[in-house]
Protein backbone atom coordinates (compact mmCIF):
# COMPACT_ATOMS: atom_id res chain seq x y z
CA UNK A 1 0.00 0.00 0.00
CA UNK A 2 1.85 3.46 -0.97
CA UNK A 3 0.53 6.37 0.78
CA UNK A 4 0.10 9.81 -1.33
CA UNK A 5 -1.03 13.04 -0.29
CA UNK A 6 0.06 16.53 -0.43
CA UNK A 7 2.39 18.61 2.26
CA UNK A 8 1.51 21.50 3.28
CA UNK A 9 3.73 24.05 5.55
CA UNK A 10 1.75 27.25 6.87
CA UNK A 11 3.58 30.28 8.42
CA UNK A 12 3.72 30.50 12.32
CA UNK A 13 2.54 33.71 12.77
CA UNK A 14 5.02 33.81 15.73
CA UNK A 15 7.88 33.40 14.04
CA UNK A 16 9.68 36.48 13.72
CA UNK A 17 10.91 36.82 9.60
CA UNK A 18 15.14 37.05 9.46
CA UNK A 19 16.23 40.33 9.02
CA UNK A 20 20.07 41.32 8.29
CA UNK A 21 19.97 41.79 12.00
CA UNK A 22 18.84 38.30 12.85
CA UNK A 23 22.47 37.12 11.42
CA UNK A 24 24.47 37.30 14.67
CA UNK A 25 28.11 37.10 13.30
CA UNK A 26 27.14 39.99 10.85
CA UNK A 27 25.75 41.64 13.54
CA UNK A 28 27.97 41.46 16.17
CA UNK A 29 31.10 42.40 13.26
CA UNK A 30 28.92 45.73 12.25
CA UNK A 31 28.77 46.73 16.11
CA UNK A 32 32.59 46.10 16.72
CA UNK A 33 33.46 48.10 13.65
CA UNK A 34 31.00 50.93 13.00
CA UNK A 35 31.96 53.38 15.74
CA UNK A 36 35.58 53.53 14.79
CA UNK A 37 34.46 53.86 11.35
CA UNK A 38 32.11 56.87 12.05
CA UNK A 39 34.96 58.26 14.09
CA UNK A 40 37.35 58.31 10.89
CA UNK A 41 34.02 60.07 8.74
CA UNK A 42 32.51 56.87 7.29
CA UNK A 43 29.49 54.30 7.92
CA UNK A 44 28.86 51.02 7.29
CA UNK A 45 26.32 50.05 4.74
CA UNK A 46 26.59 46.43 4.68
CA UNK A 47 29.08 43.70 6.54
CA UNK A 48 28.84 40.10 5.18
CA UNK A 49 30.91 36.76 6.01
CA UNK A 50 31.08 34.53 2.85
CA UNK A 51 32.74 31.10 3.08
CA UNK A 52 33.50 28.45 6.38
CA UNK A 53 37.11 27.09 5.74
CA UNK A 54 38.45 30.71 5.24
CA UNK A 55 35.83 33.28 5.75
CA UNK A 56 36.07 36.48 3.61
CA UNK A 57 34.61 39.47 5.62
CA UNK A 58 33.06 41.97 3.28
CA UNK A 59 32.30 45.68 4.51
CA UNK A 60 31.05 48.15 2.29
CA UNK A 61 30.51 51.38 3.56
CA UNK A 62 29.46 55.22 2.66
CA UNK A 63 31.36 58.57 3.39
CA UNK A 64 29.12 60.13 6.07
CA UNK A 65 29.43 63.84 4.09
CA UNK A 66 27.74 62.20 0.75
CA UNK A 67 30.85 62.20 -1.47
CA UNK A 68 32.42 58.94 -3.45
CA UNK A 69 34.68 56.65 -1.78
CA UNK A 70 38.46 56.79 -3.31
CA UNK A 71 40.87 53.63 -2.77
CA UNK A 72 42.57 55.63 -0.18
CA UNK A 73 39.60 55.65 1.94
CA UNK A 74 39.22 51.55 1.62
CA UNK A 75 42.88 51.44 2.87
CA UNK A 76 41.99 53.69 5.74
CA UNK A 77 39.16 51.56 6.63
CA UNK A 78 40.58 48.27 5.79
CA UNK A 79 43.47 49.12 8.13
CA UNK A 80 41.15 49.98 10.95
CA UNK A 81 38.75 47.30 10.48
CA UNK A 82 41.74 44.70 10.46
CA UNK A 83 43.66 46.02 13.55
CA UNK A 84 39.70 45.91 14.96
CA UNK A 85 39.68 42.18 13.73
CA UNK A 86 42.65 41.14 15.17
CA UNK A 87 42.65 42.44 18.41
CA UNK A 88 38.51 41.54 18.96
CA UNK A 89 39.21 37.99 17.54
CA UNK A 90 35.65 37.35 16.27
CA UNK A 91 36.61 34.83 13.64
CA UNK A 92 38.48 31.60 14.40
CA UNK A 93 41.34 30.85 12.21
CA UNK A 94 42.22 32.58 9.22
CA UNK A 95 40.11 34.94 7.61
CA UNK A 96 39.91 37.57 4.24
CA UNK A 97 38.94 40.72 4.43
CA UNK A 98 37.77 42.82 1.56
CA UNK A 99 36.07 46.90 1.87
CA UNK A 100 34.62 48.53 -1.07
CA UNK A 101 32.34 51.45 -1.49
CA UNK A 102 28.62 50.31 -1.75
CA UNK A 103 28.83 51.13 -5.82
CA UNK A 104 26.05 52.42 -7.90
CA UNK A 105 24.30 49.63 -8.10
CA UNK A 106 24.20 49.14 -4.38
CA UNK A 107 22.19 47.08 -1.75
CA UNK A 108 19.53 49.03 0.02
CA UNK A 109 19.91 47.88 3.92
CA UNK A 110 19.07 51.15 5.51
CA UNK A 111 16.06 53.48 5.43
CA UNK A 112 17.98 56.25 4.57
CA UNK A 113 18.93 54.45 1.39
CA UNK A 114 15.44 54.35 0.67
CA UNK A 115 14.80 57.25 0.75
CA UNK A 116 17.68 59.11 -0.81
CA UNK A 117 17.14 56.82 -3.89
CA UNK A 118 12.94 57.50 -4.25
CA UNK A 119 12.39 57.74 -7.67
CA UNK A 120 15.06 55.09 -8.73
CA UNK A 121 14.49 51.81 -9.74
CA UNK A 122 15.00 48.52 -7.28
CA UNK A 123 14.85 44.82 -6.73
CA UNK A 124 13.84 43.00 -3.30
CA UNK A 125 13.35 39.73 -2.00
CA UNK A 126 11.38 39.18 1.38
CA UNK A 127 11.99 36.13 3.53
CA UNK A 128 8.62 35.48 3.33
CA UNK A 129 5.80 36.30 1.05
CA UNK A 130 3.66 39.46 0.94
CA UNK A 131 1.01 39.51 -1.23
CA UNK A 132 1.43 36.31 -2.57
CA UNK A 133 5.02 37.06 -3.44
CA UNK A 134 8.53 36.99 -2.59
CA UNK A 135 10.72 38.97 -5.53
CA UNK A 136 9.53 43.02 -5.90
CA UNK A 137 10.44 45.23 -8.91
CA UNK A 138 9.58 48.92 -9.15
CA UNK A 139 10.43 52.62 -8.60
CA UNK A 140 11.61 53.56 -4.83
CA UNK A 141 9.06 55.67 -2.98
CA UNK A 142 10.45 56.08 0.53
CA UNK A 143 10.99 54.40 3.50
CA UNK A 144 10.21 55.21 6.82
CA UNK A 145 11.72 53.21 10.54
CA UNK A 146 9.62 50.41 9.58
CA UNK A 147 9.42 49.47 5.95
CA UNK A 148 10.42 50.75 2.46
CA UNK A 149 7.77 51.43 -0.35
CA UNK A 150 8.06 50.25 -4.28
CA UNK A 151 5.43 51.15 -6.57
CA UNK A 152 5.90 48.30 -8.82
CA UNK A 153 5.94 47.87 -12.86
CA UNK A 154 2.10 47.21 -13.22
CA UNK A 155 1.03 50.24 -10.93
CA UNK A 156 0.57 49.25 -7.64
CA UNK A 157 2.71 50.18 -4.31
CA UNK A 158 3.79 48.00 -1.91
CA UNK A 159 5.36 48.35 1.40
CA UNK A 160 7.83 46.27 2.44
CA UNK A 161 8.94 45.49 6.08
CA UNK A 162 12.99 45.92 6.83
CA UNK A 163 12.59 42.64 9.24
CA UNK A 164 11.22 40.77 6.32
CA UNK A 165 13.50 41.81 3.36
CA UNK A 166 16.28 39.23 2.46
CA UNK A 167 18.04 41.58 -0.01
CA UNK A 168 17.31 44.82 -1.67
CA UNK A 169 19.18 46.55 -4.33
CA UNK A 170 19.44 49.42 -6.68
CA UNK A 171 19.01 48.70 -10.45
CA UNK A 172 21.47 50.53 -12.92
CA UNK A 173 20.03 52.33 -15.17
CA UNK A 174 21.13 55.83 -16.89
CA UNK A 175 19.24 57.97 -14.86
CA UNK A 176 20.72 56.61 -11.30
CA UNK A 177 24.25 56.80 -13.49
CA UNK A 178 23.77 60.71 -13.99
CA UNK A 179 22.54 61.19 -10.16
CA UNK A 180 25.30 59.46 -8.49
CA UNK A 181 27.99 61.09 -11.16
CA UNK A 182 30.68 63.09 -9.00
CA UNK A 183 29.97 66.92 -9.82
CA UNK A 184 31.79 68.16 -13.23
CA UNK A 185 34.73 71.11 -12.14
CA UNK A 186 34.19 73.48 -14.48
CA UNK A 187 38.39 74.56 -13.55
CA UNK A 188 39.96 71.15 -14.38
CA UNK A 189 37.91 70.64 -17.75
CA UNK A 190 38.42 73.84 -19.29
CA UNK A 191 35.09 75.28 -19.19
CA UNK A 192 36.62 78.52 -16.90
Amino acid sequence: MALTGRLFCLPDPARKPLSPDARPLEARLTALIAPSLEAMGYEVVRVAVLGRERPTVQVMADRTDGSLIAVEDCEKISHAVGALLDVEDPLPGAWTLEVSSAGIDRPLTRSKDWTRFAGHLARAETEVPIDGRKRFSGTILGADGTEARLRLDDGREVALPFAALRRARLVLTDALIAATAPPVDPTKHGMN
